[in-house]
């Protein structure tokens, strides 16, 4: 396992640090048959704002189509990116810290 450490451990850490803060709504999304190929891991709202978070181990980059599926979500003015870290998620959000 290269970086140590599951990807899904990350998610559950970046969950526990957005769900910590009280103007953020966040769901993981799980893949099923009535799912969209490459949609993002995470997605909600901070400040009534919608966005979504492709989680990635560090070293690790998006596919073509998770990217795609990013620029889509950006296009529609949603808050759209990659998170390696719990850092790098709030940054997609546009925040500094942690609470």
């Amino acid at each position: 396992m290269r970086g140590g450490f599951r990807e899904s451990a990350l998610v559950a850490e970046i969950v526990r640090a957005l769900r910590a803060r009280p103007d953020v709504v966040v769901r993981k999304r799980h893949g099923s048959a009535w799912g969209v190929a490459g949609d993002p891991d995470l997605y909600g709202s901070i400040d009534g704002r919608h966005f979504e978070i492709e989680v990635k181990r560090p070293g690790e980059r998006p596919t073509r189509l998770q990217a795609a599926r990013l620029a889509q979500w950006r296009a529609s003015s949603a808050l759209a990116g990659v998170a390696h870290s719990v850092e790098e998620a709030l940054a997609v959000l546009g925040v500094e810290e942690r609470w």
